[in-house]
């Protein structure tokens, strides 16, 4: 491919960029770049422009990400994610319809502040 948009499975553990580096060397192309971010947590799809496709970049930028997760509660780490060492265990003691109320106040945009 020569110039287009390749929309690319990331799987966790890479870096959007690493996805980026390894396609640059596949494609043969210096003129490679993503549309965003993805964590390297994060799976999904990454939209790679390549060729004259790097000009649509930025009408493609910054648009809304959607997560899917699952959590364990009661779990403290050093990292604050599952990648961390674990701190502290405790049992929790609630019912799912409190779980699901504070989970409503995550849906829809609001500011992220990075805990650390």
């Amino acid at each position: 491919m020569k110039d287009g948009i390749l929309n690319v499975y990331k799987e966790k553990d890479y870096t959007s960029f690493d996805v980026v580096a390894i396609l640059r060397k596949v494609l043969n192309t210096k003129k490679i770049g993503h549309t965003g971010t993805l964590d390297p947590q994060a799976e999904g799809v990454l939209p790679i422009c390549i060729g004259k496709a790097t000009k649509t970049v930025d009408f493609l930028t910054n648009k809304e990400k959607v997560y899917a997760t699952t959590f364990k509660l009661g779990v403290s780490t050093d990292t604050q994610d599952h990648t961390g060492v674990v701190l502290q265990t405790r049992s929790v003691d609630c019912c799912e319809e409190e779980i699901r109320r504070v989970i409503e106040g995550f849906i829809g945009p609001y500011l992220q502040i990075p805990p650390m």
